[in-house]
């Protein structure tokens, strides 16, 4: 399985598993045993490494002090064989609940005193929540038992797998995360936003070698691990990159380290503190040494999502040097109180992304007079509307504030993207391209219409200090427009053409060929064939022309990128570099949104990266392998994995089958459409059908047909089937004497005798009679549409669907293993050509649609505004009083009684208006 595979798996076995428990409890316990089972693994090949034999670890203890010494000296904890994670999984019935605790408590004994930091109490919450895994020793035994061997098969080693265990680690998190309701925002950033953030401060710092970065809310960590990640696309070496973290709940506070270093971050380049941010600043020392360690914490950068609007303590803060400067955040929202503290803390070239409610920016008083010091000071860098509901556990709107120490301009960013995203499930989704959108504008501090703005210092204070977003963009739709004597008289408004102007400009002539002149400021269509004139107007055509021209050598560019360099390219970079060929190509294309292009990249860069992965870690031969495809299955009452088939682990199955074994795919396509076209066929017959006959051939739901009722129905049918032969075949079946059937043969000429194969002594017998009485019955033709003609359809459809059903799973069964062997059999050519065709031809083909894209839009918008108007209020009116004309005719000629001549009246004078004179 892939990481995403592994971990989905992972997931959905958990969430059944956690029972009653509440997902924001359960994430710890899989969480903590997840980071053992790295730091056991950890050991292990330290160990290994070390020449250290199976014999040699499995004597490993506590009593060997000097082997303890070297252990804790190197990886910073000894863990004993005992308590190892593999020896649990080994240990069969005789692993026990106890064999946890010990081992977690013999942990916070053997931790190197360097790494008291990093370690100490890392599994207390795990350790005080075992209890809750069940209601006795032997209940928490097997849930313990159930959760070790859910997570045995992360991989733990290597540098790619360090990518796989930490890949599994964030999903599980934001799947928590997802679950847990309103705690989600107490240790989940969502990656989008994150993401967001990292590459903000990731663009800033990138010309450094040597980085500090510090979240003082650091909840999971994710924040730091993503800007970590985003950095170091920029610089080479990882270790030069130090991360600061501070979390008050000790649960979240444990999350933070454990993440920290299963992401193989060097425990040096790790430093954490438990404790309130607001209350208790960051020590300028360590508290065990305080004269010695002094040392103020000032960073490259800071990013924090503080909780929102959480009440706090200012009263003794005001000579607090975080706050000084600026005022004190009102009691009943410390927003600002986290925001200062992350500013204080940085470096005078520094940088920060923060999360806060979209309140910051409007409400007054004491709000008012630290956003208007921070405007003066020239601190705000940008801003950023997020989409609502965007976070897990809270709809409000949101909003990312980019900061500096010092700046040289002294405007504002302000970006709204609050109409940038997808819906998933419940929540709102950034895409990439709108991640990607919204970093290219702050980078570049551009101004685009409706999305971001530079608003001038001076604008700001005009507007007294308020940076509510709609005051300086305006991004709203804004209603539907309708032009009053167009409505009226017909004809397309100008103003409304003029609007798509974009595209005149783009492709000139086009409008004069669409669209004619009549009375300023009102046309009409000059075709008849609005999309025929658009793609044939030699700008269109030129359009697609110069699209083809500068995407000519994309397929050769990405071939070089994605093929010829797949073993040895730097994954975290190459998208960047695949995006920036695409945003070079488009350069000279008008109309089509790089952005868009860059969200087909990314969505095909998601798998491709996966298989790249696979190939640097594993070697080339990985395209050629093959894994089980273990599903979950319902056996005995009980879930359980079982395989079901093959999957390739890089090439899949149907491209190998489309491709290489084309004849047997096609094969098999063609009998899986009869299928379909059979099921269509049931449903027209039984659309056709009265609900009574219905009723004798169908379900309870009378929605699909009954093999034994339709044959019961065939059987009554043919039964009344009469003809000479036949009667005469059911009166010789009734004979028993030879002599009489030998007698009945020659004296009957109405039966074609030789139709049958004779017994030796001339007569025929029953089993050959009543096949012969069938092939009679059923060669029978009913009228087309009788009932009897179309049970006889139906009979013939099931006779047909069960020997298709049946030549399918035979041929699917028998290409499903000749495409495991093909793949296993694979020549370097032919797997180079698979991997072109998977990760090069989709990409391809999509962005070769975004012209079309184009131009479908257009099309689309002018037959829009031309049937806005095609019809006019007065031709609308005109019908009416037609129809009212006809319909008053037709009454005069009715007759009635007393009483309906009455009510006709009354109708009569309703049509007339006459109730309204």
């Amino acid at each position: 399985m892939n990481k995403q595979q592994l971990a989905k798996k992972i997931w959905e076995s958990a969430n059944k598993m956690r029972s009653k428990i509440e997902a924001n409890e359960f994430k710890d316990y899989i969480l903590g045993f997840i980071f053992y089972k790295y730091l056991s693994d950890k050991e292990l090949k330290f160990l290994k490494d070390n020449s250290f034999t199976q014999e040699d670890i499995e004597g490993l203890s506590e009593d060997d002090a000097e082997t303890v010494k070297f252990v804790r000296e190197n990886i910073g904890y000894f863990i004993a064989y005992k308590d190892l994670f593999s020896t649990w999984l080994n240990m069969g019935r005789d692993f026990d609940v106890s064999n946890v605790t010990d081992a977690l408590s013999a942990f916070n004994r053997l931790i190197n005193a360097s790494h008291k930091k990093v370690f100490e109490g890392i599994f207390d919450t795990l350790q005080t929540g075992l209890s809750k895994l069940g209601d006795s020793s032997a209940s928490r035994t097997k849930a313990i038992n159930d959760l070790i061997h859910l997570i045995k098969d992360i991989p733990m080693d290597g540098k790619q797998d360090y990518d796989v265990l930490g890949f599994i680690y964030e999903y599980l998190i934001s799947m928590f995360a997802a679950n847990a309701g309103k705690k989600a925002g107490e240790f989940y950033t969502p990656h989008e936003v994150s993401l967001l953030m990292s590459e903000i401060i990731a663009n800033h710092l990138k010309d450094r070698t040597e980085i500090k970065i510090y979240d003082p809310t650091s909840g999971s960590g994710s924040l730091l691990i993503n800007i970590g990640r985003s950095v170091s696309k920029h610089i080479d070496g990882e270790k030069n990159i130090k991360y600061y973290a501070q979390e008050l709940k000790q649960n979240t506070y444990n999350l933070t380290r454990m993440n920290l270093v299963m992401r193989g971050i060097l425990p040096d380049n790790i430093v954490t503190r438990n404790g309130d941010t607001l209350e208790e600043d960051w020590p300028y020392f360590d508290e065990t040494n305080p004269v010695e360690t002094y040392n103020p914490l000032y960073v490259d950068a800071v990013v924090s999502n503080p909780p929102y609007s959480q009440h706090w303590d200012p009263g003794d803060k005001a000579t607090d040097p975080r706050y000084a400067r600026f005022g004190l955040a009102p009691k009943s929202k410390a927003d600002y109180a986290f925001l200062l503290h992350d500013l204080y803390h940085l470096k005078p070239d520094g940088i920060m992304t923060i999360v806060l409610p979209h309140g910051v920016l409007f409400r007054g008083g004491e709000e008012g007079e630290i956003r208007k010091n921070l405007i003066e000071g020239n601190h705000i860098d940008a801003i950023i509307g997020l989409p609502a509901n965007i976070f897990f556990g809270t709809g409000i709107q949101t909003i990312i504030m980019v900061l500096r120490q010092k700046r040289e301009n002294t405007d504002v960013l302000i970006v709204d993207a609050s109409k940038g995203f997808i819906k998933v499930n419940k929540n709102n989704k950034l895409r990439a391209s709108d991640i990607k959108k919204i970093v290219d504008a702050v980078i570049a501090r551009d101004d685009i219409d409706n999305f971001s703005k530079k608003v001038s210092r001076d604008d700001i204070r005009k507007n007294e200090y308020n940076l509510n977003i709609p005051r300086y963009i305006d991004s709203s739709e804004g209603a539907e427009k309708w032009d009053i004597y167009a409505s009226m008289f017909g004809g397309i408004p100008v103003r409304e053409i003029d609007e798509l102007r974009e595209y005149w400009i783009s492709f000139p002539g086009l409008q004069e060929a669409l669209f004619k002149k009549v009375s300023e400021p009102y046309t009409e269509l000059a075709t008849e064939d609005i999309e025929q004139t658009v793609n044939e107007h030699p700008a269109v055509l030129s359009f697609f022309s110069n699209f083809r021209s500068a995407f000519g050598d994309f397929d050769q560019f990405l071939k070089n990128e994605l093929i010829t360099k797949m073993s040895n390219l730097n994954i975290s970079k190459e998208e960047a570099v695949l995006s920036d060929d695409i945003f070079a190509r488009l350069n000279s294309i008008p109309l089509i949104d790089k952005y868009e292009a860059y969200q087909l990249l990314n969505d095909e860069w998601i798998k491709t990266s996966v298989d790249l992965e696979i190939i640097q870690t594993e070697g080339f031969n990985a395209v050629k392998k093959v894994d089980p495809n273990m599903v979950i299955k319902k056996k005995d009452g009980r879930e359980e994995e079982v395989q079901d088939g093959w999957i390739g682990r890089v090439i899949p199955f149907e491209l190998v089958q489309r491709t290489l074994l084309s004849e047997e795919y096609k094969a098999l396509k063609q009998k899986e459409g009869r299928l379909t076209e059979i099921s269509a066929e049931y449903d027209e017959i039984l659309e056709s059908l009265s609900e009574e006959d219905r009723n004798l051939v169908t379900n309870d739901d009378n929605d699909a047909f009954v093999a034994k009722e339709v044959s019961n129905i065939l059987k009554a049918i043919y039964t009344d089937v009469d003809t000479k032969e036949i009667r005469a075949l059911k009166a010789y079946i009734e004979l028993t004497k030879k002599a009489d059937k030998l007698s009945f043969i020659s004296a009957n000429d109405d039966v074609v005798w030789s139709n049958m194969e004779a017994n030796k002594d001339g007569t025929y017998g029953k089993p050959e009679v009543n096949a012969y009485l069938e092939k009679l019955q059923s060669a029978i033709e009913f009228p087309e549409e009788s009932f009897e003609a179309k049970i006889v359809k139906v009979s013939k459809l099931m006779t047909e669907e069960k020997e298709v059903k049946s030549q399918v799973k035979a041929d699917a069964a028998a290409l499903h293993m000749k495409t495991k062997e093909t793949i296993e059999s694979l020549s370097d050519e032919q797997a180079l050509k698979l991997l072109e065709q998977k990760w090069i031809l989709p990409l391809i083909e999509s962005i070769n649609q975004l012209p079309h894209a184009v131009i479908g839009e257009l099309v689309g918008k002018i037959k829009a505004i031309s049937k806005k108007y095609a019809v006019t209020y007065s031709a609308v009116v005109s019908e009416i009083q037609e129809t009212k004309s006809t319909l008053s005719a037709l009454m005069d000629e009715l007759v009635g009684n007393e009483y309906d001549m009455k009510g006709l009246s009354e109708f009569r004078r309703l049509l007339k208006g006459e109730l309204y004179d």
